[in-house]
Protein backbone atom coordinates (compact mmCIF):
# COMPACT_ATOMS: atom_id res chain seq x y z
CA UNK A 1 0.00 0.00 0.00
CA UNK A 2 0.95 3.58 -0.70
CA UNK A 3 0.12 5.98 1.54
CA UNK A 4 -1.17 9.34 -0.16
CA UNK A 5 -2.80 11.12 3.29
CA UNK A 6 -3.99 9.26 6.31
CA UNK A 7 -7.27 8.46 4.73
CA UNK A 8 -6.17 7.35 1.13
CA UNK A 9 -4.08 4.93 0.16
CA UNK A 10 -3.59 3.39 -3.37
CA UNK A 11 -3.40 -0.52 -3.89
CA UNK A 12 0.48 -1.84 -5.47
CA UNK A 13 -1.66 -3.35 -8.17
CA UNK A 14 -2.88 -0.33 -9.60
CA UNK A 15 0.64 1.11 -10.28
CA UNK A 16 2.76 -0.65 -12.89
CA UNK A 17 5.99 -0.14 -13.57
CA UNK A 18 8.54 -0.23 -16.94
CA UNK A 19 12.33 0.26 -16.65
CA UNK A 20 13.76 1.90 -19.98
CA UNK A 21 17.40 2.80 -20.24
CA UNK A 22 17.59 6.18 -19.80
CA UNK A 23 20.09 8.71 -21.45
CA UNK A 24 21.86 10.93 -19.01
CA UNK A 25 25.15 9.89 -16.44
CA UNK A 26 25.78 6.24 -15.82
CA UNK A 27 29.28 5.98 -17.21
CA UNK A 28 29.58 2.45 -18.55
CA UNK A 29 26.22 1.18 -17.07
CA UNK A 30 23.99 3.67 -18.83
CA UNK A 31 24.22 1.05 -22.26
CA UNK A 32 23.24 -1.90 -20.34
CA UNK A 33 21.36 -1.05 -17.29
CA UNK A 34 17.57 -0.06 -17.34
CA UNK A 35 17.61 2.48 -14.95
CA UNK A 36 14.51 4.71 -15.76
CA UNK A 37 11.84 4.08 -14.89
CA UNK A 38 8.12 5.09 -16.13
CA UNK A 39 5.17 4.48 -13.50
CA UNK A 40 1.93 4.14 -15.17
CA UNK A 41 -1.36 4.94 -13.03
CA UNK A 42 -4.98 4.20 -14.66
CA UNK A 43 -6.88 7.29 -13.09
CA UNK A 44 -9.81 6.63 -14.56
CA UNK A 45 -10.69 3.23 -13.09
CA UNK A 46 -8.98 3.17 -9.98
CA UNK A 47 -11.37 2.21 -6.95
CA UNK A 48 -9.15 4.52 -4.37
CA UNK A 49 -10.24 7.83 -6.15
CA UNK A 50 -13.59 9.88 -5.70
CA UNK A 51 -15.30 11.11 -9.21
CA UNK A 52 -14.13 15.33 -8.30
CA UNK A 53 -10.28 13.98 -7.25
CA UNK A 54 -9.95 12.03 -11.07
CA UNK A 55 -11.37 15.05 -12.36
CA UNK A 56 -9.10 17.38 -10.78
CA UNK A 57 -6.01 15.27 -11.68
CA UNK A 58 -6.32 14.99 -14.81
CA UNK A 59 -6.03 18.74 -14.99
CA UNK A 60 -3.30 19.00 -13.26
CA UNK A 61 -1.87 16.15 -15.22
CA UNK A 62 -1.65 17.77 -18.39
CA UNK A 63 0.71 16.22 -21.04
CA UNK A 64 1.47 13.52 -18.52
CA UNK A 65 -2.26 11.96 -19.19
CA UNK A 66 -2.83 9.72 -21.81
CA UNK A 67 -6.42 9.38 -24.06
CA UNK A 68 -7.07 6.26 -22.23
CA UNK A 69 -6.87 8.26 -18.88
CA UNK A 70 -3.54 6.29 -17.95
CA UNK A 71 -1.30 8.91 -16.27
CA UNK A 72 2.44 8.51 -16.53
CA UNK A 73 5.57 9.51 -14.78
CA UNK A 74 9.24 9.47 -15.66
CA UNK A 75 11.84 9.48 -13.46
CA UNK A 76 15.63 9.23 -14.58
CA UNK A 77 17.61 11.59 -12.67
CA UNK A 78 19.18 9.40 -10.26
CA UNK A 79 21.74 6.00 -11.74
CA UNK A 80 19.34 3.65 -10.02
CA UNK A 81 16.49 1.98 -10.94
CA UNK A 82 15.43 1.76 -7.44
CA UNK A 83 16.02 5.80 -6.88
CA UNK A 84 14.38 6.21 -9.64
CA UNK A 85 11.07 4.35 -8.59
CA UNK A 86 10.65 6.15 -5.68
CA UNK A 87 11.55 9.71 -7.24
CA UNK A 88 8.35 8.24 -9.58
CA UNK A 89 5.93 6.92 -6.48
CA UNK A 90 7.00 10.75 -4.97
CA UNK A 91 5.96 12.29 -7.63
CA UNK A 92 2.56 10.51 -8.14
CA UNK A 93 2.06 11.21 -4.26
CA UNK A 94 2.14 15.04 -4.88
CA UNK A 95 0.27 15.34 -7.66
CA UNK A 96 -2.64 13.29 -6.39
CA UNK A 97 -2.61 15.46 -2.95
CA UNK A 98 -2.38 18.35 -5.35
CA UNK A 99 -5.58 16.80 -6.51
CA UNK A 100 -7.20 15.95 -3.34
CA UNK A 101 -7.36 20.01 -2.23
CA UNK A 102 -10.86 21.04 -3.85
CA UNK A 103 -10.88 24.77 -5.07
CA UNK A 104 -12.22 27.69 -3.01
CA UNK A 105 -15.66 28.37 -4.37
CA UNK A 106 -15.59 32.28 -5.40
CA UNK A 107 -18.79 34.43 -4.19
CA UNK A 108 -19.88 37.03 -6.75
CA UNK A 109 -19.47 40.20 -4.66
CA UNK A 110 -20.85 43.97 -5.24
CA UNK A 111 -18.83 46.85 -3.95
CA UNK A 112 -20.48 48.90 -1.65
CA UNK A 113 -21.91 52.19 -1.49
CA UNK A 114 -18.83 53.98 0.08
CA UNK A 115 -16.11 51.84 -2.27
CA UNK A 116 -18.28 53.02 -4.98
CA UNK A 117 -18.06 57.17 -4.25
CA UNK A 118 -14.56 56.82 -3.13
CA UNK A 119 -13.86 55.41 -6.66
CA UNK A 120 -16.06 58.21 -8.35
CA UNK A 121 -14.24 60.73 -6.12
CA UNK A 122 -11.04 59.41 -7.02
CA UNK A 123 -11.78 58.95 -10.95
CA UNK A 124 -12.85 63.07 -10.49
CA UNK A 125 -9.80 64.11 -8.79
CA UNK A 126 -7.65 62.23 -11.66
CA UNK A 127 -9.64 63.92 -14.53
CA UNK A 128 -8.89 67.20 -12.35
CA UNK A 129 -5.08 66.98 -12.55
CA UNK A 130 -4.94 66.04 -15.85
CA UNK A 131 -7.24 68.59 -17.21
CA UNK A 132 -4.91 71.68 -15.75
CA UNK A 133 -2.01 69.92 -17.53
CA UNK A 134 -3.78 70.47 -20.65
CA UNK A 135 -2.48 72.98 -23.45
CA UNK A 136 -5.25 75.73 -24.28
CA UNK A 137 -3.89 78.37 -26.44
CA UNK A 138 -6.02 80.89 -25.86
CA UNK A 139 -4.70 80.71 -21.94
CA UNK A 140 -1.22 81.23 -23.39
CA UNK A 141 -1.85 84.70 -24.85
Amino acid sequence: MIEITQSLSLAEHEIQFDFIRASGPGGQNVNKVATSVQLRFDVRSSPSLQPDVKERLTRLAGRRMTGDGILIIEAKRYRTQEQNRLNAIQRLIVLIRKALVKPKVRKATRPSLTARAARISEKKRQGEIKRTRRYVPDDWE
